[in-house]
């Protein structure tokens, strides 16, 4: 099977346009890296170095400390795909992600945002 382009595209390279998407709706950078932190399981200072290092998605998830696992109760759609359904396990975790960027820019609260266990 192909490997899609954005495996190999650099978060650094997509993380600005996460961000002037949800400065738009008025949204920070802190509550950015909040729902990033909340996915992956990252430090501040270990999402700085992600980024300063232009790490791909692949190598992004794969060194990702402690993918959360309430992150399985995303639900929803990204670009028109059905965010659960996904059964490429790096494409979910990249449309997870996008999801919780949208949701964030929708202004939703941050306790909604970040995923409670039942």
């Amino acid at each position: 099977m192909k490997e899609h382009r954005i495996y190999r595209m650099s978060f650094a390279r997509v993380y600005p346009l996460y961000l002037a998407k949800v400065e738009r709706k008025g949204r920070t950078r802190e509550e950015l890296d909040q729902v990033i932190r909340w996915m992956t399981g990252y430090s501040q200072a270990g999402l700085e170095e992600q980024v300063a290092a232009q790490t791909d998605f692949t190598a992004f998830f794969a060194n990702a400390p402690a993918l959360n696992p309430l992150r399985t109760l995303i639900r929803g759609v990204v670009c028109g795909v059905r965010v659960e359904t996904v059964e490429e396990p790096l494409m979910r975790e990249i449309r997870y992600l996008d999801k919780l960027v949208d949701e964030l820019a929708k202004a939703w609260p941050l306790e909604k945002i970040l995923r409670r266990g039942p």
